[in-house]
């Protein structure tokens, strides 16, 4: 037979009696995670340190933007309304006069010259042997990150067309620390 409540101690009319055991439980463990997770800040786990060999920047993020003859990608500083107005823009190209890339990179300090970003765009008009090729210095933001605008000459978006694809690469000398592409690259 099983042990009655009164054999294990506990008392017979209580149907939480363990709860406090529970909470003491929890309680040991949630401040020895808080401070794993201080130490893990503070940078005393060297396991969650950065690799040596690691890469001195990275292309987190490229926006592509349609911009009309006003120099607008949106009529209101809204997620919602630059997306609508892409979308409007997107329908009627005859509004379009260039297109502009939004590019957010990370880029490390330790480089003696400041990296480089590369655009480069195959349009409807040009061959793909004959890409668009745009270039900007790229220097470290607030957090090394940064975001960096390049802007298709409007001319020459006129004598290239529309934009097919595009890729992104982050140089740092003449060579290519990191890259992003459109999926139609």
């Amino acid at each position: 037979m099983g042990l009655r409540k009164s054999e294990i101690g506990l008392a017979a009319t209580s149907r939480w009696a363990l709860v406090p055991a529970v909470n003491s439980f929890v309680d040991f463990w949630s401040w020895r995670w808080l401070l794993v997770g201080w130490l893990a800040w503070a940078g005393g786990i060297p396991t969650l340190a950065a690799p040596a060999g690691r890469a001195a920047g990275t292309i987190l993020k490229v926006l592509p933007h349609l911009v009309d003859d006003r120099g607008r990608v949106a009529v209101a500083p809204s997620l919602y309304q630059r997306d609508a107005y892409q979308a409007h823009l997107r329908q009627n190209p005859q509004l379009v006069s260039t297109v502009r890339f939004d590019v957010n990179a990370r880029v490390g300090r330790s480089a003696a010259e400041p990296g480089r970003l590369r655009l480069t765009c195959r349009t409807a008009l040009r061959e793909p042997s004959n890409p668009v090729v745009l270039e900007v210095p790229v220097r470290p933001g607030r957090g090394r990150r940064s975001w960096t605008t390049l802007t298709v000459d409007p001319e020459t978006y006129r004598t290239a067309g529309k934009v097919l694809s595009w890729r992104a690469e982050l140089l740092e000398g003449e060579t290519v620390v990191s890259s992003q592409q459109s999926f139609l690259w």
